[in-house]
């Protein structure tokens, strides 16, 4: 039944910034199919859902990084949900059209940051492997930062996390093959390549009041750190915005729909991790749901329509950098999108240095601003090639290959972003 016109629309889910996110009801930090419904929905209807930040709360507005550096990994992300949608069942579709997305009015900022490489990374850890970040002020629709001056966009505001609880038979799979990566992966020895189920610091609402339920979601919960085919969950796609429509496949009777990690804006491939403007914030979806659906649609993953909201720049108003699957040693990788990306980064962060930025600030910058990466080619053997679009009217000088060559690199003062105390 839709929401009926002029009607105002409901609040399904609050949070609270006066208690511990690990104390409320209505969040959870781990996908399993018997965490507790938050409250139910009913198909066609409208309704808001607040969010806090991904972190909980961990990351506060000041000058230090600390925060970044000491976060605890195990406690993220907090969702909003799971919410019962009435009527769903396993192989339906729940339609989610996102109709907005705000900020609290009474927390207008948000942050990115670069994680320590032995607390979380980033794409770029080895060459930045000590914590940073930047904070964020809101006007609007537009941002800016004491920590990366120089630079206002408009951000295109969206939720990292979106998806349906899984079956208890299809958590069992996830387990079964992040373990046989973990179990048989060459890079396991040095680094994470997969975050397995994890008892500490686990969170699923009011679980806690059923006798061993939480501890068996401790057991065999999965992390929400990655995305994955069957549901969405953590994808990061800036296009999830105003506007947009997602379908997600049903698993469980009720769907157990859960949303979170909120991003005032975000640069394609989030690069440092927690790459995108974070944010608490609101959001309003309406939902529908298609009876039979995986398989009138014939789906096996989800699938969304982007919005018609988006950053507009000119024509000529990006410059755009190559990346190629040949890394800083001058070694041949075959058709590796990884390293061309990884190049790619490198390549801008190396031309804005040039104006005074820090390696971090332009690091923090390309995770968080609306540049556009794309594979441009990756059939030509052995390079594979990625592309990053730079928008250059988000700067407030001229970076552009003729403003340079006509006026030479302006001498600025472009600040810092935040270190840790114990910066070396």
């Amino acid at each position: 039944m839709a929401t009926p016109s002029g009607t105002p629309i409901r609040t399904a889910h609050s949070v609270s910034f006066e208690t511990p996110a690990s104390e409320q009801a209505g969040l959870h930090n781990r996908w399993h199919p018997d965490i507790p419904f938050a409250s139910a929905i009913t198909p066609g209807e409208t309704v808001k859902i607040e969010c806090l930040d991904w972190t909980g709360g961990q990351i506060k507005n000041d000058d230090s990084a600390d925060d970044v550096k000491n976060i605890d990994l195990t406690r993220v992300h907090y969702l909003s949900g799971p919410f019962e949608i009435k009527g769903a069942e396993p192989g339906d579709v729940l339609q989610v059209e996102i109709q907005d997305v705000q900020p609290f009015d009474h927390r207008p900022w948000g942050f990115c940051a670069i994680f320590d490489k032995k607390n979380g990374g980033g794409f770029l850890d080895e060459e930045y492997p000590q914590a940073a970040k930047a904070i964020w002020d809101f006007s609007g629709i537009f941002t800016s930062s004491r920590h990366v001056p120089g630079v206002k966009f408009a951000g295109l505001i969206h939720p990292g996390i979106m998806g349906c609880a899984p079956s208890t038979e299809l958590l069992a799979e996830w387990t079964r093959r992040e373990t046989e990566l973990v179990d048989t992966c060459e890079h396991a020895a040095h680094r994470d390549v997969a975050l397995l189920p994890e008892p500490r610091s686990v969170h699923a609402g009011v679980a806690a009041k059923t006798p061993g339920l939480l501890e068996k979601i401790g057991k065999e919960g999965a992390r929400t750190i990655p995305g994955r085919p069957e549901h969405g969950g953590n994808c990061d796609i800036k296009n999830l915005s105003r506007g947009s429509k997602t379908f997600l496949p049903v698993h469980i009777n009720g769907a157990g729909f859960s949303v979170g990690d909120l991003h005032f804006s975000q640069g394609d491939g989030e690069i440092s991790f927690c790459g995108a403007i974070e944010m608490a914030g609101v959001i309003t979806i309406k939902f529908d749901l298609i009876k039979g659906g995986m398989e009138k649609l014939g789906m096996k993953s989800p699938i969304y329509i982007p919005g018609p909201v988006e950053p507009q720049f000119g024509p000529g108003r990006m410059l755009t950098f190559e990346g190629f699957s040949v890394d800083d040693a001058g070694k041949q990788h075959f058709l590796d999108v990884n390293v061309a990306y990884k190049q790619n980064c490198k390549r801008v962060i190396e031309y804005l240095q040039r104006f005074g930025y820090s390696g971090e600030q332009i690091y923090l910058l390309l995770s968080c601003a609306p540049i556009q990466g794309h594979i441009a080619g990756i059939v030509d053997i052995p390079n594979a090639c990625t592309t990053i679009g730079l928008p250059m009217d988000i700067f407030d000088f001229d970076i552009s290959p003729a403003g340079i060559l006509k006026n030479g690199l302006p001498k600025l003062d472009l600040g810092s972003c935040a270190y840790t105390s114990d910066r070396k």
